[in-house]
């Protein structure tokens, strides 16, 4: 298995494209339940190479990532050779960003000495989906680019 399995929810939100990829296998569910009952190891394997597809198609289609903390937010532009960041760092220690509260004050301070705002680009020391993928492992998670292009457009004016 190249990533990891998906979780009992996300197959539950892709029934229907596992009965596909199952039935492009010519299985059917009377197939599939015998396959399970009687070869535990097969419907493993069957569920791995479904996670593994999913996973591919959301990773080659992955442009932005945000991951939000404390008094954090990295916000990533994936590119087709590099990635792109911006940390956004408040000096303020009670600031949290994961509140309403806290985004509110980013707003406010965003351009003052209370915010360090640091921008980067990286070669993936990986390929491309699989550093993208070790990203959402640490905690980022898909967005579409909103904050990243509206802080990145104010910074470049």
């Amino acid at each position: 298995m190249k990533y990891k399995r998906l979780t009992k929810e996300q197959f539950e939100a892709l029934h229907q494209e596992f009965a596909n990829f199952l039935a492009s296998q010519s299985i059917d569910k009377k197939e599939w339940d015998e396959i399970k009952a009687n070869k535990p190891e097969v419907a493993e394997q069957e569920l791995d190479v479904f996670s593994d597809l999913i996973w591919e198609g959301v990773l080659s289609n992955s442009q932005f990532l945000e991951h939000f903390s404390k008094n954090h937010i990295f916000l990533f532009h994936c590119q087709e050779d590099y990635i792109d960041s911006m940390v956004i760092k408040s000096l303020v220690p009670d600031v949290d960003f994961l509140t309403k509260d806290g985004l509110q004050w980013l707003s406010e301070n965003l351009f003052t000495d209370f915010v360090e705002i640091h921008v980067g680009k990286k070669n993936y020391d990986a390929e491309r989906k699989e550093s993208i993928f070790d990203l959402i492992t640490q905690g980022a998670i898909l967005s579409d680019g909103q904050l990243y292009v509206q802080i990145n457009t104010i910074i470049q004016s």
